[in-house]
């Protein structure tokens, strides 16, 4: 099973006509998670052909405007839809105030159940788990409290050697779960068929970072180390260092360097000012430190 990321929205604070807010929407080993929802996700989940109805987690930064603002209108669409499924909601301390206070004021009743994950640890922990997938936290340093977050598969199943397998009638159907998770297996006689000759390596699992909104932060280092696919901000150019700091941001130069102390394999970069037109020059200063650095393509899956 495939990771695909599909970058909804990329630009800051204000909306363009050619590009929207903050939102990404991830599939990972059939899971979808929506991570940040700024103004309009929920038109560009349909321009994207999103799984919509399969949103059950959905991962927010922070709570600047930019990376929230959609969020009441996507959960107004999933009630007026006849959503029934619980969705959890994952996010700084205020989050279920600030959308509590929403759905009094507005009388939107969603019909189902919203549950809100508040977090407030400067430290990285694991909010999410399930048979296949984990979920990090990635503590970053903007002006107010802001996590990244780190999506990582678990190791999977190795692939039965059927044609190895056929030479022993001892072995059966029963028997291939077990294989499947490196087990030997020891015939009646005693002997030891060793699993690596009756199966073939599982795929590698994959990984995904999310990191937007923070200033340069070498502390993320050793949580996203060897991360398949890093997405890092990127609002400024270098020769404006000082305003990125002064505004809680990063430059393209920066998170090249974060994703080359990292070792990651591929670099996304984001979240770019107005101010600049053409997003080429942010790619030209990255790929000086770090090559595989990549523009993002809005509302076209990336494969993991």
């Amino acid at each position: 099973m495939s990771t695909y990321l599909t970058i909804l929205g990329f630009n800051s604070a204000i909306p363009t006509v050619k590009s929207a807010p903050t939102a990404q929407f991830l599939e990972m080993e059939e899971r979808c998670f929506l991570i940040d929802c700024g103004e309009g996700t929920q038109v560009q989940l349909r321009k994207a052909k999103a799984k919509f109805s399969k949103i059950n987690h959905i991962f927010i930064s922070h709570l600047h405007g930019d990376h929230v603002f959609g969020l009441p209108g996507l959960i107004s669409s999933f009630r007026l839809l006849g959503r029934e499924t619980p969705l959890n909601v994952y996010g700084p301390k205020g989050i279920k105030a600030m959308m509590e206070a929403i759905f009094k004021y507005t009388e939107t009743y969603q019909g189902f159940e919203v549950i809100f994950h508040e977090l407030s640890s400067k430290n990285s922990e694991k909010i999410f788990e399930d048979n296949r997938v984990e979920v990090y936290t990635i503590p970053l340093d903007h002006r107010i409290y802001c996590n990244g977050y780190l999506f990582k598969e678990k190791p999977k199943e190795r692939h039965l050697n059927m044609k190895e397998i056929s030479k022993y009638p001892e072995i059966e159907i029963c028997d291939y779960h077990n294989l499947k998770r490196g087990k030997d297996f020891i015939l009646k006689d005693g002997y030891v068929l060793k699993n690596e000759v009756l199966t073939t390596a599982a795929e590698p699992p994959v990984s995904y970072a999310f990191c937007s909104d923070t200033r340069y932060l070498e502390s993320i280092v050793p949580i996203i180390k060897n991360v398949d696919l890093l997405y890092h901000e990127a609002t400024f150019l270098h020769d404006l260092k000082e305003m990125a700091e002064y505004t809680g941001h990063t430059t393209a130069l920066e998170a090249a360097k974060i994703a080359r102390k990292a070792k990651a394999k591929k670099l996304i970069l984001g979240h770019f000012s107005n101010r600049y037109a053409d997003y080429q020059v942010f790619l030209n200063e990255a790929c000086e430190i770090f090559p595989e650095t990549y523009l993002p393509q809005q509302l076209e899956p990336v494969k993991i």
